[in-house]
């Protein structure tokens, strides 16, 4: 069954805006700034919310939303930070740097609207039409000409219960990955000891004897399908990323950095390292993948060594050691290649690695 594409103009209902500097009362009120969604939960987070001030309060905080609006956020469209607004949220101010939807009742679910802008079609669509090549961004004008399918209400409600499951299954799964990476650290720390001290007394050697760092990057077909991994879809609390994000390879193969399956990432970038991003690259499209600059990356020797250099790179003591070798002006702070270069590590034998990462109770928390 073919479903008829409309504009998304025609489905949602006007907003209503106000100038809070111009109001004549002191009135207290939360602003929805473009920081207050998380682009990975695509929630708004209520810790990145505001409590302002009308006298005080920035001049793009203008527009009224409510419970079920849907926020897309009009700079940097391929990082698709949207969210639903919840009760917790109704009634605040949202910046002009998002498009406020509103479903039109009877017309459009809210819900299935949430879910439509975020898939690769809607986000794809949006990157087409944003201009600007450092800050690109696209307008609430380009954003309501883009067209959605639109079935039967009843269909979308039930599309979006569908969706709503799906979600709750994969955000279970994401705190059970969250507690096994907790786990895999626990293990780490007590089968090798502290990385710095080496307590155990275990050889000690450099990353380039169980990696490559910053390996080559490899030509490929152009239309080679790719995943494409941006920082936001790199995680802060677990090794995954998400890589499905598909792209042909002429459109990655300049200005990127290039991966495979199973090698290590690490973002290099403040405050992005101090937040614990990195990965273990795995599910990529073709077994290939291109993300940030803002990477280093580790192609380790032996498959084994993928979880230990994670685990070693995810501990907040590394972290530390790291920022302290920060080089760069403040807010373009990296991790230098040469800092990775010569760090003495652990290297307890590859046996024993082996037997910790294959053993059949910790495999039950990371493969």
């Amino acid at each position: 069954m073919s479903w008829s594409m409309v504009e998304l103009g025609k489905l949602v209902e006007k907003v209503s805006s106000w100038s809070p500097l111009k109001s004549d009362s002191e009135t207290e009120f939360n602003y929805i700034d473009l920081g207050s969604v998380d682009k990975n939960k695509k929630v708004i987070d209520s810790k990145l919310v505001s409590s302002v001030v009308s006298s005080k309060a920035p001049s793009r905080a203008r527009q009224l939303v409510q419970h079920a609006d849907v926020l897309v956020a009009t700079v940097r469209p391929n990082l698709n930070g949207v969210a639903l607004v919840s009760n917790d949220f109704d009634g605040a101010t949202a910046s002009t740097g998002y498009c406020v939807l509103r479903a039109k009742c009877g017309e459009l679910d809210s819900c299935y609207l949430f879910y439509w802008v975020q898939t690769n079609l809607f986000i794809s669509d949006m990157m087409s039409n944003a201009t600007g090549a450092n800050y690109p961004a696209i307008s609430d004008k380009i954003i309501k000409q883009s067209k959605i399918p639109l079935p039967l209400l009843a269909e979308q409600k039930r599309i979006a219960a569908i969706l709503d499951k799906a979600d709750a299954i994969h955000r279970k799964r994401q705190q059970a990955i969250k507690l096994a990476d907790d786990f895999l650290r626990s293990v780490f720390l007590d089968m090798f000891g502290d990385p710095v001290t080496n307590p155990k007394s275990w050889d000690v050697g450099s990353f380039s004897d169980i990696s490559i760092l910053n390996p080559k990057a490899e030509k490929y077909d152009d239309e080679l399908s790719v995943s494409f991994v941006p920082m936001p879809s790199v995680s802060t609390n677990s090794r995954m990323l998400d890589a499905s994000d598909i792209r042909a390879y002429s459109d990655v193969k300049k200005g990127f950095t290039a991966f495979k399956e199973n090698d290590v990432l690490f973002a290099k970038i403040t405050p992005c390292m101090e937040n614990g991003k990195a990965a273990i690259a795995t599910q990529l499209e073709n077994g290939i993948g291109f993300g940030s600059t803002e990477l280093h990356v580790f192609r380790p020797l032996n498959i084994c060594y993928g979880p230990f250099i994670y685990s070693l790179l995810h501990l907040p003591l590394f972290r530390k050691i790291a920022a302290n070798n920060f080089s760069g002006a403040v807010g373009h702070k990296r991790v230098p290649k040469d800092f990775l270069t010569d760090f003495k590590l652990i290297l307890p034998p590859e046996e024993l690695i082996f037997y910790l990462l294959k053993s059949p109770i910790t495999a039950l928390f990371i493969l």
